[in-house]
């Protein structure tokens, strides 16, 4: 059985932070913008259900201690 993973694409900016998601079946598309805070985060992540078959990457230049732990 093939596992059936979502893959999620952030792009961090200052305040905010862009998100698409690609479905198993391909579908690509966005999911709009969330404030650049852990808290939200942590919030939006959970809204997308179980994370063992989510998949994340993100773009960004700074600002992403909270994903890095650094």
């Amino acid at each position: 059985m093939r596992e059936k993973l979502r893959f999620l694409g952030l792009d961090v900016h200052a305040e905010t932070i862009a998100v698409a998601v690609a479905e198993p079946d391909g579908e690509v598309r966005s999911l709009g913008t969330i404030a650049n805070r852990e808290d939200s985060i942590r919030k939006f992540i959970k809204k997308l259900g179980a994370t063992e078959q989510l998949r994340a990457c993100y773009e960004a230049v700074r600002r992403v201690s909270y994903f890095t732990g650094s």
